[in-house]
């Protein structure tokens, strides 16, 4: 076995990695740019390497800065992660020219199959359904949307090196196709060093899954089941899970033995995914074959007890597969959640900054449930613009699919993540949301359900009711521990109440709370009468409840005479007033927000990239403005109305906070 690694990657790969390696007794490298040299992954490997500046263009990709740090730390072999070099021949030629094991597949291999218009052609050869496309290189514009016209709107531009959504685009029309084809050459050339584009059909309600296959350098392979993979944004996946909703046993077992059939046609080691969209019949086409490891392998490895990077490692050192086939059961259900440092309330655009508070569930590995949370952050670290925005993958299991659906609720609502924009509510949302629930979705499901993007989570009067019950019984504890502050007046003691009035969500509550040594019940005018108990201090930021005989976990911020509340992806003002206080809250105006109406607003941190129009042009609704980059994703800011340009306060180069003002109007 080796005895040193280096891993080319970073954040919750890296650490990923290093927990196997360590587990196996190997010694770990890592690499880091100049934005990296206190990242998580730096610190938890034994020794660590610099390779240059943050750009990953001028640091994690370049393969020479990389071969340098695996020759300065005599590293035996090197596990490519995801993204980056992982699908890069000419790295893993670099390594097997300077006898170094690559944890991956052969340099043959990746080149087939892990380039997206090769591994198409490969596929159509070997009698494999694939959707209609054009595999050849798209010199510019005026060709692409020629061909998007002969294979029919709407299509796909994709990154022939590309993934992790990086490099595409759905184009509807001749428009965006010729837009979408530079805006994908600049994304593909940025993140992997190849600007090369192809195009094919958009299919408008797939499903996609995907099968984990496993193959050695001794002939034999097989398949872990597959992953549900159709809650996507920006053809980017949010929530994964194992096994699908969707598949039967016999559907189930066709994808997976073409899967396996495809990889060994091309000499296939090490651990790999093949991607299908499937169709409402259960029709599946071939997509693509990742040569790596995916994001989303920790749902396949708690269902299936398979530590995929320990396999990896035993392949590349030349080991046999000690599973079969018929050794690889499914067992009980895995969601993953990807928390990404983006603000669902902006149109999820990226959002950069410091960790002022990052405190994940507590793991649990139990025979009844399992919650992990893999993850390359740590309070107080920073949330940098140069690399991908994903945070942690949080995962649970459990028996059945309810089960670890209610568990990943739970954990979602213990999950505390303060100083950048996030996602926890968004996801919150859909593990909520009746579709999700009932295993009924597409690919379309995030553009379907929320077409004008998130606006956050109105819930449902009972819910509403056990926050109410929840939030009064807490402010009466506080409002206790403020009656017994020392230095009194004499003779002036403060009597806390038990009549109440508890407004949130627009809902007013007239309460009446009884409270004893176990807790409090709480009784609400012509309402419920509910229980309340749970260990909150003032102060806390979280509060573990049981309201009506069910957990409530909630995340608690203070505001004037009363809390903000953050659970099941709502976020809510919740004010707790005596009778009086709330009749004269009653009669106090309402303060309304500053008008930005004629002003275009920079809604992430990122770069100025370009603008498209000019003091005094005339805009009209949906036109292009200009483009911001942040975190390698391009993202252009259209006119919300017509209008005529007055002011332009930036120019192309400038970086800018959130809600700078780029432009104002007539």
């Amino acid at each position: 076995m080796f005895n040193k690694i280096l891993v080319a990657n970073r954040g919750e790969i890296a650490c990923r990695v290093i927990k196997t390696a360590r587990k196996m007794g190997i010694k770990t490298v890592a690499i880091y740019s100049d934005a990296d040299k206190q990242a998580l992954h730096v610190q938890m490997a034994d020794e660590a390497v610099h390779i240059g500046p943050p750009p990953a263009n001028q640091s994690y990709i370049v393969i020479d800065n990389v071969m340098a740090a695996i020759k300065s730390s005599e590293a035996e072999a090197v596990h490519p992660g995801y993204g980056f070099l992982s699908e890069n021949a000419k790295f893993a030629e670099a390594l097997a020219d300077a006898d170094v094991a690559f944890v991956g597949p052969p340099k043959g291999a990746i080149e087939k199959m892990g380039d997206k218009i090769t591994s198409k052609k490969i596929a159509r050869e070997a009698g494999v359904s694939t959707v209609p496309g054009y595999m050849g290189l798209i010199e510019d514009a005026d060709e692409a949307v020629k061909i998007s016209n002969e294979i029919g709107y709407p299509v796909m531009l994709k990154a022939s090196a590309g993934g992790g959504g990086k490099g595409m685009r759905i184009a509807w029309n001749d428009a965006e196709a010729r837009e979408g084809f530079q805006s994908s050459k600049n994304e593909a050339a940025n993140s992997f060093g190849d600007d090369r584009i192809f195009i094919e059909k958009f299919v408008t309600q797939p499903r996609h899954i995907e099968i984990q296959v496993l193959c050695d350098a001794h002939g034999n392979g097989i398949y872990l089941g597959e992953r549900e993979c159709s809650i996507q944004r920006r053809n980017q996946k949010v929530v994964e899970e194992a096994p699908s909703p969707f598949l039967d046993e016999a559907t189930r077992k066709a994808m997976g033995e073409q899967a396996v059939s495809l990889a060994q046609a091309v000499g296939y080691t090490s651990a790999g995914t093949v991607e299908f969209i499937v169709d409402g019949d259960k029709n599946f086409y071939f997509l693509e074959m990742n040569t790596r490891l995916q994001v989303e392998h920790p749902v396949t490895e708690l269902i299936t007890g398979v530590d995929l990077v320990e396999q990896m490692i035993r392949v590349a050192n030349g080991e046999a597969l000690t599973l079969k086939q018929s050794d690889v059961k499914l067992n009980g259900w895995a969601i993953e959640n990807r928390l990404y440092a983006e603000d669902p309330y902006r149109g999820f655009l990226p959002s950069i900054g410091r960790l002022t508070r990052y405190r994940p569930p507590a793991e649990v590995a139990e025979a009844s449930h399992v919650v992990r949370n893999d993850t390359g952050v740590y309070e107080g670290g920073e949330i940098s613009m140069y690399y991908d925005p994903m945070i942690a993958k949080l995962c649970t299991w459990a028996p059945t699919r309810g089960e670890a659906i209610e568990r990943m609720r739970v954990a979602l609502d213990s999950f505390e993540v303060e100083g950048i924009g996030h996602n926890l509510p968004f996801l919150s949302a859909v593990m909520d949301h009746p579709k999700f629930v009932s295993g009924d979705m597409t690919t379309a499901f995030i553009a379907e359900e929320y077409p004008d993007g998130f606006e956050g989570v109105t819930l449902a009067e009972s819910e509403l009711h056990r926050i109410a019950a929840a939030c009064a019984a807490m402010h009466r504890v506080a409002e206790i521990r403020r009656a017994r502050v020392s230095g009194r007046m004499d003779n002036h003691e403060r009597k806390v109440g038990s009549d109440w009035n508890v407004r949130l969500q627009g809902q007013s509550y007239d309460v009446c709370i009884d409270a004893d040594q176990e807790g409090s019940t709480v009784r609400f005018e012509d309402g419920p009468e509910l229980r309340v108990s749970g260990a909150w201090t003032p102060g806390d930021q979280l509060a573990e409840m049981t309201v009506a005989d069910a957990p409530l976990v909630l995340k608690v911020g203070k505001v004037s005479g009363g809390f903000r509340i953050r659970t099941r992806g709502a976020d809510l003002k919740v004010h707790v007033r005596t009778p009086l206080q709330a009749e004269l809250a009653r009669k106090m105006p309402e303060k309304l927000p500053p008008d930005t109406s004629k002003m275009l607003l920079c809604p992430m941190p990122g770069l100025v990239v370009k603008l498209d129009v000019a003091v005094g042009d005339e805009v009209q609704d949906g036109q292009a403005l200009c483009t911001i980059e942040a975190m390698k994703m391009e993202n252009i800011l259209r006119a919300e109305r017509k209008g005529v340009v007055s002011k332009i306060n930036a120019a192309a180069g400038d970086s800018l906070a959130v809600d700078d003002v780029i432009m104002e109007f007539e």
